[in-house]
């Protein structure tokens, strides 16, 4: 008789100074139980399809493996301390370049066939989006400070508005055409009243509150990673150096906003359009491969059918 094995079953050697553990789906036999949470934003791993949260634990799911490591703080917890510690600014920016490199060179093999199945034209779409995104991406590094203006004075109170719109909305029944949640309702449209008052707030508020914020983060990622390398290498599973690197880089981050903060601003939409850039670059290749997929299969039906 087989016997059961969860996920759980196997996070031990995390509490006993082990960083990350590897678990193949081949040896989880039972699905993730409901303490386990979908995880929506994370620092960007590659080959990463999903992933979940159930306290400080936190998983990365792959076409194959589970990838657990233990957060030293659980986010719906501590969020501030988890995210200058757990989520340095400069290690989310590092392993999204990472991962966007890795997923340009990888084949994805499995999304390409299920799309060949159900359109013919998606690598089109694809294609079109990741140029045109890669065209923003251009557009940002050209002229980083143009572009957080027209971010902070469009997009955010547009975003803000929708964002009011949507908690409003959740008051309402059209059915009974009457309000239900009288205070989803008038908080949503104080959010929409908040972002129409935004469009006439002075930039140079946004820049000193967005800089603030950013300076915190990083100072704040740097005192927890100079307190836990002092504690020794046993404090930083994760790697001694990398932590000791992300410490010194903070440092340097915190103090450049502080001290050239014009100058950090612009360097931090310059890696903001670099980003965009590659991703238009991912979504574009995705298509590409997916082309020459369906060409191949043209060529090769008997291959094909044989898969």
């Amino acid at each position: 008789m087989k016997s059961v094995t969860r996920l759980d079953d196997f996070l031990g050697p995390l509490h006993q100074g082990i960083w990350e553990i590897t678990v193949g789906k081949d040896l989880v036999t039972e699905p993730l139980d409901s303490g386990w949470e979908r995880s929506l934003i994370n620092v960007p791993t590659p080959g990463t399809i999903a992933s979940f949260r159930k306290g400080q634990y936190h998983v990365h799911e792959t076409s194959t493996e589970w990838k657990v490591h233990l957060d030293r703080y659980d986010p719906k917890v501590h969020p501030f301390l988890h995210l200058v510690d757990d989520a340095p600014l400069l290690l989310m920016v590092a392993d999204t370049f990472v991962t966007l490199v890795a997923t340009a060179r990888g084949t994805h093999g499995n999304y390409m066939d299920a799309e060949l199945k159900e359109q013919k034209r998606t690598w089109q779409v694809l294609f079109l989006l990741g140029f045109a995104l890669a065209l923003v991406g251009i557009w940002i590094f050209a002229d980083p400070l143009t572009t957080f203006s027209w971010i902070i004075h469009v997009l955010l109170p547009a975003g803000i508005i929708v964002l009011g719109l949507f908690v409003a909305r959740k008051g309402i029944s059209f059915m009974r055409r009457a309000i239900v949640s009288p205070g989803s309702f008038f908080l949503g449209i104080s959010v929409v009243v908040l972002g129409i008052v935004t469009f006439d707030l002075p930039l140079d508020a946004f820049v000193q509150l967005l800089l603030l914020v950013l300076s915190f983060w990083a100072f704040g990622s740097a005192y927890m990673s100079f307190s836990r390398v002092a504690r020794g290498r046993k404090a930083v599973p994760e790697g001694f150096f990398r932590r000791l690197g992300t410490g010194v880089l903070s440092s340097l981050l915190a103090l450049g906003i502080l001290l050239v903060p014009d100058a950090m601003l612009e360097l931090l939409m310059d890696v903001f359009g670099i980003l965009v850039f590659m991703l238009g670059i991912v979504i574009s290749t995705s298509g590409w491969r997916l082309r020459e997929k369906m060409r191949s299969s043209r060529a090769n039906p008997a291959n094909e059918a044989g898969r």
